[in-house]
């Protein structure tokens, strides 16, 4: 194993990284860190009741568009979430 590689798979580095993408998307969106991590943690409760999805991967961003009037722009939510698989039967597994 190279010191590259060992640096790679640092999950402390991870973790830094996911805080300070959720620091900056919060900060778009005007509201508290905390207040994007349980938004994050809500939509992962909901859709893995249907869907076994990547956790780590997992991208949650807020975006000004333009509104469908064209009054301007609003706030957006995007959320990319990588899917494993589907879970067939009970919700609840």
């Amino acid at each position: 194993m190279g010191l590259f590689d060992f640096f790679s798979k640092n999950k402390s580095g991870n973790v830094a990284k996911d805080r300070l993408k959720l620091l900056l998307v919060s900060d778009r969106a005007n509201c508290s860190p905390e207040i994007m991590e349980a938004i994050k943690n809500d939509i992962i409760k909901v859709i893995s009741k249907y869907m076994d999805v990547d956790t780590e991967a997992l991208d949650i961003q807020i975006t000004q568009t333009q509104s469908e009037g064209g009054h301007g722009c609003v706030p957006a939510l995007f959320a990319n979430i990588p899917i494993r698989d589907m879970k067939n039967g009970n919700p609840n597994r």
